[in-house]
């Protein structure tokens, strides 16, 4: 039992690391919590190696920050302060919180070698270590007594033969919000990729993910893109880049606590929504764009995977009120500096600096830049407002119900500095839906709708309120015309935004006119040409149409792009199973997948191989931990089993809790048992998706 301890929380870290540890120790210390951080580097000798036991046994919780530098380092310092901490778990009653794993990449909770006592716990995902204040209150709440169980053992661990399972049963709907448990934290690890979403079959919806391709480390180094080296051999590329062609590399953050990389990547991002508004000009999208961030890729080779010819980075540093803006626009094939300039401005005229870069950038490429997007009445006059806008727009890339909520109250901060400003309506509005998505709290749509109502009241002329609302419609609302309206609108105004036209093919897809959205989604990967989830919906509806090696091949070019993507196998798996080869599809359940879509398709697999007991265990387990937000995936189980009934009982209830998985009722062939009941062809008239 813990008595007075030395340090309240104590951090490990790999040395890699050691730039997000520090964001996640400044965050809690601004809490008010005492946090033992070692920031020097000397590790090892006996007085140190004794310190450093000794603040292990005292703390009352341990946070190991877990990453890809961690999985591969078999020999660091860290791996001994994990072992010391999950000897003392054993000492410690079960249901006493004391492991808090934070991953602060897309490694997958499935990596070999990791202590049992971080397997029995789910991990908190801080992208390069950004820490909302939601995470800062459960820790304060943890210290003080009053934190949750443990969760139990991870899914994929059957239990025991003495302790069967209770029989499946149809948990009571709620009839209003109930507390993030910890089915809201299993929510987390199904939906985490980097993902990034439009997770089909198993979907759930996340908005415009921003790092659905890669982890952001958060460092200004940049190592090798394996990634995007064999997408570009699997496509073949070799056609030149259009000379009117640009990528906006995000800007490096060099304010002096190196705390503002929010602040950088966001004025990165409104460049890039700056410069897509000049005709004649390619600008990939910011997930393309940032799909190197930390990596030690060349200009060249960026360029190359990008389709580009010309590059423009920089840098930025924010001190109080002022800024240092630092660009350059390079040319690709020769590295040659076309242009360069600082800008040494007050926080408050950031957007003049932003029109001066654009306005160089098409000078230098002899474009035009439209008078008309220098003036959007999507932006504020408000510094302080713009700043918490920038952070929400960070919060809203981790799809979490942590990243939804904060991304939530950022949004709100903003509105309430500025009232008029649009632009916070429309993410507020995305991170509102997929926040009620995630918690099964309908009110939450319906604040989501009102902004999204908003945003359009005060911007008419802006694609970001339209996309919103046509998002909420098509995902949520089941306002399938709607939807459509909206999204034609949106493209209208903004014909080349890539997040909006992977929307629209998305609609086409849910109402089953699979040609025309495929050809929506080969337009978006044309425009954007690294995002992971939009590989992930082609190769889906390939898949819809029955086209099962077209699909097999869609699915192994998205592992290519992203080899840790939290479904692709399991995906993959379902393929085998169609095609009536359920060894092979065990065998895709052994590669990397996130737990909960691998409990799932087990489910699927062990019932096709003839392992009822196995398949059933999958499912209530399933049950257990995803009844809340999951409801379509288990009538999908339930339908593959040739189970109906419990299988129309489940897509009731996805219907009530408005699941996002119901948006591929009309083409999975996961319910092809349902398919001639009578009551398929009324959930369909009742989803409006009937002919």
């Amino acid at each position: 039992m813990l008595t007075e301890p030395s340090r309240a929380v104590f951090l490990s870290y790999a040395s890699q690391d050691a730039d997000a540890a520090r964001r996640i120790c400044e965050a809690l210390r601004s809490s008010g919590i005492e946090v033992w951080f070692d920031q020097s580097e000397l590790r090892g000798g006996d007085a140190w190696d004794q310190k450093i036991r000794q603040q292990i046994r005292d703390c009352a919780l341990f946070i190991p920050i877990i990453s890809a530098h961690t999985t591969s380092r078999p020999e660091g310092y860290f791996r001994l302060e994990w072992g010391i901490a999950d000897q003392r778990t054993q000492m410690i009653a079960r249901n006493k919180a004391f492991i808090i794993p934070i991953c602060v990449d897309a490694t997958p909770e499935s990596i070999p070698d990791l202590p049992e006592s971080f397997l029995r716990v789910q991990w908190t995902r801080l992208a390069a270590g950004a820490t909302p204040p939601s995470f800062c209150q459960r820790i304060a709440t943890l210290l003080a007594g009053a934190g949750p169980p443990v969760a139990p053992p991870a899914a994929t661990r059957p239990p025991p033969p003495n302790e069967p399972p209770q029989a499946p049963a149809l948990a009571p709907v709620p009839t209003q919000p109930q507390k993030l448990g910890r089915w809201i934290v299993t929510a987390a690890a199904l939906l985490l990729l980097v993902g990034a979403v439009a997770l089909k079959p198993w979907r759930f919806i996340a908005a415009k993910p921003a790092a659905d391709a890669t982890a952001e480390f958060g460092t200004n180094t940049r190592a090798a893109a394996p990634g995007a080296a064999a997408l570009l051999v699997s496509q073949g590329s070799s056609a030149a880049a259009p000379e009117r062609s640009i990528a906006v590399l995000p800007f490096t953050d060099m304010s002096e606590k190196k705390d503002q990389e929010y602040f950088s990547d966001g004025l990165s991002e409104e460049l890039i929504d700056l410069l897509t508004k000049v005709p004649d000009l390619r600008v990939p999208a910011r997930t393309s764009s940032f799909y190197f961030k930390g990596q030690h890729a060349t200009i060249a080779e960026m360029a190359k995977a990008l389709s580009v010819s010309h590059v423009l980075e920089g840098s930025v540093r924010k001190a109080g009120n002022t800024i240092r803006v630092t660009a350059q626009l390079i040319r690709a094939d020769n590295g040659y500096h076309l242009w360069s300039q600082t800008y040494d401005r007050d926080l408050k005229d950031v957007f003049k600096v932003q029109d001066e870069i654009a306005g160089r950038v098409v000078e230098e490429l002899k474009l035009t830049l439209p008078t008309a997007v220098s003036a959007s009445a999507e932006r504020t006059g408000n510094a302080a407002a713009h700043s918490q806008y920038l952070l929400g727009r960070k919060f809203l890339d981790q799809p979490t119900p942590e990243g939804f909520k904060s991304a939530v109250e950022s949004f709100k901060s903003a509105i309430a500095l500025d009232p008029g400003y649009a632009a916070a309506y429309s993410r507020l509005a995305l991170a509102e839906g997929n926040l009620a998505d995630l918690t099964g709290d309908p009110s939450g749509l319906t604040r989501a709708t009102a902004a999204a109502e908003r945003a359009i009241k005060l911007a008419p002329e802006a694609a970001d309120g339209y996309y919103a609302r046509a998002y909420l419609r098509s995902n949520f609302l089941w306002d399938w015309d709607g939807a459509r309206a909206d999204y034609n609108k949106a493209l209208a105004i903004d014909p080349n935004n890539s997040d909006t036209i992977f929307g629209y093919g998305d609609l086409l897809g849910t109402q089953g006119q699979l040609p025309e959205a495929l050809v929506q989604m080969d337009k978006a990967i044309r425009i954007d040409p690294l995002v992971a989830r939009f590989y992930s919906l082609r190769a889906r509806l390939l898949l819809d149409t029955g086209d099962l090696a077209a699909a097999r091949d869609a699915y192994q070019l998205l592992l290519r792009l992203n080899p840790a993507h939290p479904h692709a196998n399991v995906d993959l798996a379902i393929i085998e199973l169609l095609s009536a080869r359920p060894e092979q599809a065990l065998a895709l359940l052994q590669r990397p997948a996130a737990p909960g879509w691998r409990l799932m398709g087990s489910a699927l697999v062990e019932y096709s191989l003839g392992h009822a007991q196995q398949s059933q265990q999958a499912l209530d387990q399933t049950i257990h931990d995803a009844a809340q937000f999951a409801a379509y995936q288990i009538a999908s189980i339930y339908a593959w089993r040739g189970e109906k009934d419990p299988a129309f009982q489940w897509l009731e209830r996805a219907f009530t809790q408005h699941d996002g998985g119901l948006t591929e009722v009309k083409n999975d062939p996961l319910l092809a048992s349902l398919r001639t009941d009578p009551r398929y062809q009324a959930f369909l008239a009742k989803m409006k998706l009937t002919q």
